[in-house]
């Protein structure tokens, strides 16, 4: 129970920081769809965000987790583990950095963005910080530090506003002539994320740095299918954006790509709920791993990762109507791909909540096979229907893709190391969300916008009561349970 409180505890603070940073972030959304000329400058500014998050994932192959793991596992120099990683991820990064700006030109011509390469150099140097940074982040988690951890990650978003704010909008209102275009935003985002890089120092010194080649083996051979896992995840949530304007042709399918990446946006707070989760439960599954209530930590917390991702899904769109002013108006022609890819985010979370199963027992070479059968299945719907139905595909594939995984980890995981997941109950939750998102959309096809709004909220109470009814009475709420046990 005191390592549920502190998942609780520490996921408010993660999620916090992730909430406010999101929202603030969000506010990127209007401000590039509103001010960019047309839809296929915001797709040259999705497609290169697609390709550092791939790179993201190749920087730190699987560093993160195989870090909590062996940090848990030590028994001596805890800080041994701690800068073998550091100089594993740094060296890598560094490589990577110095290879990018000596071959700009031929990289930038293969992707596709010969009169950009800087925007391609930006941000490829950018993403070699950020994969380092990753390290430092998790020794903040792993001493459970989440206040330095959120205020380092909102320093960021501050930043990153404020200059685009800036750059985008104050701008031009000084100075007519002001030639707004995206390479802006590769620039703020490269010093943005070099000024956090400072603010780390202090987690880089103050003990010894060492090199354990014995114990980088075994990080290694431990992380190497996390990097096979991770490419396949993050594939499944790119390949779509990457594929899409080389499937189509260039100009048509960066136009699509910037309506499809603008409207993902909406339904992107799946992403930061399960990133908030992950963040706070990481740690304490590894650090709890051999405590004797530990499966049942792990039923629970599945049961209400998907209580409260299902509630965010009928809150998103239950006021679509609103959200959808997110995105300007040459964007909104898509929105119809939000709940798609908002229930692909599920999956995604319950994939992730179902992996523990595999780490636990060191044998991480079986999320590598659940997530590259996904990937298959993404890649087959992408590339077979893209022609077709465009950007359409990338929410369907990515929702097949993370189904798939989701199903073949929960089935192999039930014989390799079963855990009491209340399936009932989770099959329940996900009848009853369905039920009230098809009465939202019978209301939305009957009833005035004004009135819609209404019934949608009259639905999202009804899930909300079904919670309170079956899972957290009031009663067992703090502070508000003290009041309601007193009226009775």
């Amino acid at each position: 129970m005191a390592n549920l409180k502190s998942l609780v505890k520490d996921t408010a603070i993660y999620g916090l920081s992730s909430i406010v940073g999101r929202f603030l972030n969000y506010l990127m959304v209007p401000l590039y769809t509103y001010t960019l000329k047309s839809c296929a400058d915001y797709g040259i500014y999705n497609d290169i965000y697609a390709q550092t998050a791939l790179l993201m994932v190749l920087l730190t192959f699987g560093m993160e987790t195989t870090f909590f793991r062996f940090m848990n596992k030590e028994e001596g120099d805890k800080m041994r583990v701690y800068s073998t990683a550091l100089m594993m991820v740094g060296g890598v990064c560094l490589t990577f950095a110095a290879l990018v700006l000596l071959f700009i030109n031929p990289i930038a011509s293969v992707l596709d963005y010969p009169n950009h390469k800087w925007y391609v150099g930006m941000m490829f140097v950018t993403v070699a910080q950020d994969a380092f940074q990753a390290i430092p982040f998790a020794y903040l988690r792993y001493k459970h530090r989440p206040i330095k951890f959120a205020s380092l990650k909102l320093l960021f978003i501050f930043m990153s506003v404020t200059l685009n704010v800036v750059a985008y909008w104050l701008m031009p209102q000084i100075n007519p002539e002001w030639q707004i275009h995206i390479g802006y935003a590769f620039a703020i985002n490269l010093l943005c994320t070099t000024i956090i890089s400072f603010c780390l120092i202090s987690e880089l010194v103050g003990f010894k740095w060492q090199f354990d080649s014995q114990k980088c083996k075994q990080m290694l051979s431990y992380s190497w299918p996390l990097l096979v896992l991770g490419i396949a995840g993050i594939l499944n949530q790119v390949a779509g954006q990457i594929l899409l304007p080389r499937i189509l042709d260039s100009e048509e399918g960066r136009h699509q790509l910037g309506i499809y990446g603008a409207c993902i946006k909406i339904a992107m707070i799946m992403a930061l709920i399960t990133q908030a989760f992950r963040f706070a439960y990481e740690p304490i599954v590894f650090g709890s791993a051999k405590e004797k209530n530990s499966k049942e930590l792990y039923a629970k917390s599945m049961k209400f990762f998907v209580i409260f991702t299902l509630l965010a899904f009928l809150c998103v769109m239950g006021y679509i109507d609103i959200f959808k002013y997110l995105v300007g108006d040459k964007f909104r022609e898509g929105l119809g791909i939000v709940p798609i890819v908002m229930m692909a985010e599920i999956f995604m979370g319950i994939y992730f909540n179902l992996s523990f199963w595999y780490k636990l027992i060191d044998k991480t070479i079986y999320g590598a096979w659940f997530s590259l059968a996904g990937c298959a299945v993404l890649f087959g719907v992408n590339v077979i229907f893209i022609p077709q139905i465009g950007y359409w595909a990338c929410a369907w594939g990515g929702l097949a893709g993370y189904g798939t995984a989701m199903v073949l980890s929960y089935i192999v995981g039930q014989k390799q190391n079963p855990i009491p997941y209340p399936m009932k109950d989770i099959v329940i939750y996900f009848i009853a969300a369905g039920a009230f998102f098809a009465l939202m959309k019978w209301g939305e096809q009957r009833l005035p916008a004004w009135a819609s709004l209404i019934w949608n909220s009259l639905m999202i109470l009804g899930f909300i009561y079904r919670i309170i009814k079956t899972d957290m009475p009031l009663s067992s709420l703090p502070i508000i349970g003290k009041k309601f046990k007193k009226t009775k």
